[in-house]
């Protein structure tokens, strides 16, 4: 805990961690700040460094904390205060409670904008959450689309090979060399497909970096999921149709088409 300082002693104040690292580029590993001195505002003293706060991301957690400084209020009196008071029930209802102990401590002291954490939240990350929210279903509804016309059209051209695959189990073709030769060139274009789509997210992820919070525009399990879903789609798109086809009878196979 600080003591109390007065106007006379010496000005003291409290920086967060990113104003250290202005500094003192190598902190924490280079020389301690604690103890320090710097010029504020118009008064010529040298004001001490007594403390390091954790940097606090103030203007929201979609923006980069900024280089910060606190003053005790003793040396510096605010013109307004916020009162933080955490509560076990709704905080609403001990709204009455705490504006009278305000008002036990000083009658002429206003309390105003009475809102509870959620609220504040809310109207500090609203707008942003809902966009974040829209764009996640709207991701969602095209990774849909996108497996359904994916497996719609590798099961399409393999039905339209029926008739191949007729001749080659007429000829005496094994049935998992059938299976795995409609699905070595569906391996090969469903990993190349991903490489691709990998490739070019990764390019177009870069534009969502300043909506994004301590997750990576390019997060590796996001990736690494999407492309195993797209294996195993194309994967299922021409394994179920080949083994029906290679179940069917060699003779009936060649009669269609």
């Amino acid at each position: 805990a600080l003591p109390i300082y007065t106007s006379a002693a010496t000005p003291v104040v409290i920086i967060n961690e990113n104003l250290a690292r202005l500094f003192w580029p190598q902190y924490p590993a280079g020389p301690d700040p604690i103890g320090q001195h710097l010029l504020t505002g118009t008064d010529t003293r040298p004001t001490e460094i007594v403390g390091i706060a954790a940097d606090v991301r103030a203007n929201g957690r979609d923006q980069d904390p900024r280089a910060g400084m606190y003053f005790p209020c003793a040396q510096l009196p605010p013109q307004s205060a916020t009162l933080v008071v955490r509560t076990n029930g709704d905080p609403v209802s001990f709204a009455d409670s705490v504006r009278s102990q305000v008002f036990t401590i000083d009658p002429n002291q206003p309390v105003s904008d009475l809102s509870t954490m959620d609220n504040i939240i809310e109207d500090s990350e609203g707008q942003l959450r809902l966009m974040m929210r829209l764009l996640g279903t709207f991701a969602g509804v095209a990774t849909f689309l996108a497996v359904i016309g994916l497996y719609g059209v590798i099961s399409y051209s393999v039905v339209q090979r029926t008739k191949e695959i007729g001749i080659r189990r007429a000829l005496g073709a094994p049935r998992n060399n059938i299976l795995a030769l409609v699905a070595r060139p569906v391996i090969g274009l469903a990993l190349a497909g991903v490489a691709l789509g990998v490739g070019g997210a990764c390019a177009l992820t870069r534009l969502l970096q300043d909506l994004l919070f301590q997750v990576s525009p390019t997060d590796p399990a996001t990736f690494i999921a999407i492309a195993i879903l797209f294996v195993l789609v194309a994967l299922g798109a021409s394994y179920f149709p080949a083994r029906r086809a290679a179940g069917v009878d060699p003779l009936a196979a060649l009669r269609i088409g």
